[in-house]
């Protein structure tokens, strides 16, 4: 409609489109100076309707589905059973034939997908991570890194290194609690990876957990604060250097939180960091004594007994 200027007729330029028609009319002379012409645009008719249940629109492309989102699929079970038994049979038949006739990495992306969104979902992971896993996959798939290891293994050490890539704060443990893994099998696959397809991903701080524990124990800001300042703290005297990350964190809240006379005993940070209590007990005496925080905390225990009596 853009190009055309005025009527080859009349020479009018008081032109009228018609979407519903396809049509673009003079006005002067009524001629239809163009017919048919197709909407390139979006369709919206009953996307808003009450009664219409699917907009026409479709859903956008997802990596996160192992056919994009762009498979037409002959028919959902629901409403095939409407139909005639004859016709039903028909269609059952057809849609098993679908299924068989995909090949073996289209079957194999059909069940990591689906393993992937239950893994992410229990681990309250954000989209963006779930496509980034997604993306990882289908590179490993690809270049056949997947043989000789679980499906589960390879999903879940996908989905650890899009955390890592994000500075999303997950432990090895946790994502073993998802999969049902073991974590040093997550652990051998996700270096494998990273090293095969030359991810580069950051070492995971301490700092980046204290936020989500904080949050879980339910911790005064003051406390997540101070426990900032404890890991600022060994960190200058590289006190975190060789020690698991969500260990020191967790000790640092502990420690953070008997200065601001916050009970939490050692078995309730540890469930929460997913380490054991012998961790906690370690990681917080090295902290006391390194950071000289003995008698600190001494002080506030004493001022704690006295206001009890």
């Amino acid at each position: 409609m853009a190009f055309i200027k005025k009527c080859p007729e009349c020479g009018g330029i008081n032109l009228t489109y018609d979407p519903h028609l396809g049509e673009i009319i003079c006005n002067d002379c009524g001629l239809v100076i163009e017919e048919k012409m197709v909407d390139t645009g979006v369709d919206m008719q009953g996307k808003f309707d009450k009664n219409e249940k699917k907009g026409r629109g479709g859903a956008p492309t997802s990596i996160q589905k192992f056919d994009k989102g762009l498979t037409t699929n002959v028919g959902e079970i629901s409403d095939i059973y409407r139909l005639e038994p004859k016709q039903t049979r028909k269609f059952l038949r057809l849609k098993k034939w679908q299924e068989r006739v995909s090949t073996s990495i289209e079957r194999n992306l059909r069940l990591a997908m689906a393993e992937l969104r239950v893994i992410a979902s229990y681990l309250n992971l954000p989209n963006v991570i779930r496509d980034d896993a997604a993306r990882i996959y289908n590179y490993v798939l690809q270049r056949g890194l997947v043989r000789g290891r679980s499906m589960e293994s390879v999903i879940a050490a996908c989905l650890y290194a899009a955390c890592r890539s994000y500075n999303i704060p997950r432990t090895l443990d946790e994502m073993a609690t998802a999969s049902d893994v073991e974590r040093k099998e997550i652990g051998r696959t996700y270096r494998f990876i990273i090293r095969k397809l030359g991810i580069k991903v950051t070492q995971s701080s301490p700092k980046d957990y204290v936020s989500r524990f904080s949050s879980v124990l339910k911790l005064s800001p003051k406390t997540q604060n101070d426990a900032l300042k404890v890991l600022k703290r060994a960190e200058e005297v590289e006190l975190t250097s060789g020690r698991g990350p969500a260990g020191i964190a967790a000790a640092a809240l502990y420690v953070a939180a008997l200065i601001n006379d916050e009970k939490k005993t050692q078995r309730e940070v540890a469930d929460i960091a997913g380490i054991t209590e012998v961790t906690i007990r370690n990681r917080y005496k090295e902290l006391i004594e390194r950071l000289d925080l003995e008698e600190k905390i001494k002080q506030k225990e004493s001022e704690a007994r006295a206001k009890e009596k």
